[in-house]
């Protein structure tokens, strides 16, 4: 778990308080990854404390994180710093968080980031990282893992060493956020929680933070009664606790699916989530029920006909990616989930789609 997070609006003002005690010495810099969108946007970036040889790497969050692409960033920093950094500080949606999780494992641990993509694979902790999240759903701010695609799969690098030692959650960064990306990444909120509370591997833990956020979820894209800052601090706690929600539990059909999406066809996370859900009534059927409500609350148009021109060996790719995802649908559907789960019946899901 995080081990120390700060809540509050305005609270990015402390950083400099909070990075200057991490600082190693003199020449060992933060890495800062930003999400170029801010690029311009000096109301974030003023803000950001550098200091001595610190500096910030502007990162497009237009395409899912890749390894090679964790590969070259370690090898930039490297060439580039005098010494291994004092932190990696990612500022962004879930791609600059997972990429920073990352990168700040690879700087300490040898081999291709590839060779991480399971589960408990990593041997040496990460140097100190910090996550601040600038949009709320996707909870890779408090996750275990880092969700990645490699050359033959999409897989997060999950183990004890990857989540953060510090974030700062600030609802006043995602004020601005585009409407769709808003609705997106605050479904895979909403479809973390349907995927852990209904899913076989429950327990205790996940069922109360699962709760939390589902209330919450419900609260914000159905009711009408919050504020803007209210919808804005909510959905950044829907976010945490649905992203707790599955630190001892696991998500079920629609990640399993999307995973396949985004592997072959580059969908991103958040919007392929959605994509998947929409189609997914015979597993879920209450719940898809409530996300078409929402979708039609907030006249959210989904894209249409994305697998209609596929060919039988990329939906061989897809399926093959979502079925080597063997947790996820156990605990979507038990043990004997394959006797449920075929290539075949994979398929004619795809095809709705």
């Amino acid at each position: 778990m995080v081990p120390r997070v700060v809540f509050g609006r305005g609270s990015f003002n402390q950083l400099s308080e909070i990075l200057t005690p991490k600082r190693l010495n003199l020449n060992a810099p933060f890495i800062f990854l930003v999400d170029d969108v801010f690029k311009n946007n000096t109301w974030i970036t003023s803000r950001i404390p550098l200091s001595y040889d610190d500096k910030i790497i502007y990162i497009s969050a237009a395409e899912e994180p890749k390894t090679s692409q964790v590969d070259e960033l370690v090898e930039d920093i490297i060439l580039t710093t005098k010494e291994r950094p004092s932190g990696i500080i990612g500022i962004g949606g879930g791609t600059l968080l997972d990429l920073a999780k990352a990168v700040s494992i690879m700087l300490t641990n040898e081999g291709e980031t590839k060779d991480y993509q399971g589960w408990d694979l990593v041997k040496n902790p990460a140097i100190y990282h910090v996550g601040i999240p600038t949009i709320s759903g996707t909870g890779a701010e408090v996750s275990r893992t880092t969700v990645l695609t490699g050359p033959t799969q999409k897989l997060g690098i999950n183990s004890d060493f990857t989540p953060f030692d510090q974030v700062v959650l600030d609802s006043e960064l995602v004020k601005n956020v585009p409407k769709d990306q808003w609705f997106y990444t605050g479904m895979d909120c909403f479809i973390h929680c349907v995927e852990s509370l209904k899913g076989s591997y429950l327990n205790t833990f996940s069922e109360t933070y699962g709760n939390m956020a589902f209330q919450l979820c419900k609260e914000i894209f159905l009711g009408n009664n919050l504020s803007d800052v209210e919808s804005q601090e909510n959905l950044m706690m829907a976010s945490w606790h649905g992203g707790m929600s599955i630190a001892y539990s696991q998500v079920g059909v629609a990640h399993a699916m999307s995973y396949g999406l985004s592997y072959l066809l580059g969908i991103k996370h958040g919007i392929g989530n959605c994509i998947v859900f929409d189609h997914l009534e015979e597993f879920y059927p209450e719940d898809v029920v409530l996300f078409k409500d929402m979708k039609m609350k907030h006249n959210i148009e989904l894209p249409q006909g994305i697998c209609s021109n596929l060919n039988d060996e990329e939906f061989d790719i897809m399926i093959g990616v979502a079925l080597g995802l063997e947790p996820l649908w156990e605990n979507a559907l038990g043990k004997n989930w394959n006797k449920i789960i075929t290539p075949k019946k994979l398929k004619e899901l795809y095809q709705k789609m």
